[in-house]
């Protein structure tokens, strides 16, 4: 029998909910039905990081203040995050999933993308892959530990089917379901649409999902700025369109400084520190870089930036030295955060090797990798990052999840 190519569904869209804090309530039980409120470290001024859904349900939400979120749930648990266990718990979780349907791509720390072929296409087929998901995670990782999944013909639209119902939630969106089955969304319910986004799209009278769907391509197009507007165009009329492969354009580290390293000399310490873990990833990933940035938010949310160019390399020290260089012209103030970022990134394979290349520098920085690599993280480590050992714990960014070596 002929299948109607508009009841099938092509992908199979998970995502976690609240996921370090359900993390944290799996790991102690105490914590489970409590408002929790994930922070990266213990002050009133900084913020949270992941929310439980009880938590939630007093106003508090990811980025609220801790101040505030105490005025607001008077009550909530406010846990420093362990990210290692994070990572331990999204590795679980994927390989659970794997279980049930081969995964296509981990977008984050607690999004998987399916692809469905065959039979699975079939919305009964796929939905029982669902429901047979979310039994294995509650089995085999955690009982605390829920998802949304959303189905869809593309893996867009499976995305924003499983944002619709949360926390564990299950919802279908198919060809034949459009545009009917986006009618009900805001503008900022579509990923891709941000603060600025809608605020482009409403000086151009676009203010309803309605609105949108009513747009031609081109106008689309027009009224996003960019290449992006047309492929939304057909992304959210059901069309799997091939994905398009993204440029890795830097390799940063940054990190909210405790109130004991608020001041300069602390700062640097941290600044190294990053610069080193990012010169790590440098060479575990295959790239040399010709560019180094550094940033620095103050007190008060003041921001400040220096950069500067560089012979294409890998070589930790070069990257310390520009460091200590750039940061004579840091403004006085009392420093928050810090970050550094390598750019100008360029593949090994595409490297062209200078003559004032210290091959011997090149050797070393390789072996002392080795070497960590075999028996342990910071086992051997710069004289310039000794001052600094131990104080930066593992941080996930949601859209990069750390190699085991970071662990």
């Amino acid at each position: 029998m002929t299948r109607d190519p508009s009841q099938l569904v092509s992908w199979l869209y998970l995502d976690m909910n609240s996921f370090f804090a359900s993390v944290e309530q799996e790991l102690n039980p105490a914590l489970r039905g409590q408002p929790v409120g994930v922070v990266p470290i213990k002050a009133d001024s900084t913020c949270c990081i992941a929310v439980s859904y009880e938590g939630k349900a007093f106003g508090v939400k990811t980025g609220t203040l801790v101040r505030d979120a105490r005025r607001l749930c008077p009550r909530m648990k406010f846990i420093v995050g362990d990210h290692a266990n994070y990572v331990r718990y999204h590795n679980r979780i994927v390989e659970t999933v794997e279980t049930c349907v081969p995964v296509e791509a981990v977008c984050s720390i607690d999004e998987i993308a399916c692809r469905l072929t065959g039979r699975q296409q079939d919305l009964k087929v796929a939905s029982d892959l669902a429901l047979q998901i979310k039994a294995a995670i509650k089995t085999n990782v955690g009982a605390s530990l829920k998802c949304s999944i959303g189905l869809g013909p593309n893996r867009y639209l499976a995305k924003i089917a499983g944002d619709m119902k949360k926390p564990d939630g299950f919802t279908v969106i198919r060809h034949c379901d459009l545009p009917g089955a986006l009618h009900q969304l805001k503008l900022r319910d579509l990923t891709g649409i941000g603060a600025r986004m809608e605020e482009r799209l409403n000086k151009k009278g676009i203010t309803t999902m309605q609105g949108l769907l009513a747009l031609t391509p081109g106008e689309l197009r027009a009224a996003w700025g960019s290449v992006a507007g047309e492929e939304m165009w057909h992304l959210l009329r059901g069309e799997d369109l091939p994905a398009r492969l993204s440029e890795q354009k830097s390799i940063s580290h940054s990190h909210v400084l405790p109130p004991e390293l608020r001041n300069r000399a602390g700062a640097l310490r941290i600044l190294k520190k990053l610069t080193d873990k990012a010169a790590g990833r440098l060479r575990q990933e295959g790239f040399y870089a010709s560019g180094l940035q550094i940033f620095v938010r103050f007190t008060g949310q003041d921001a400040w930036q220096a950069h500067c160019t560089l012979m294409e390399t890998q070589d930790t020290l070069a990257f310390l030295k520009a460091v200590k260089t750039l940061w004579k012209e840091l403004p006085q103030g009392s420093v928050f955060a810090v970050g550094v970022a390598l750019g100008g990134l360029v593949p090994e394979s595409l490297h062209a090797p200078s003559l004032f290349e210290d091959q011997r520098r090149g050797k070393l920085t390789k072996t002392l990798d080795q070497l960590n690599a075999k028996f342990g993280k910071d086992v051997l480590h710069y004289g310039a990052t000794h001052e600094s050992k131990g104080l930066i714990p593992l941080r996930i960014a949601f859209t990069r999840i750390p190699d085991k070596s970071e662990l």
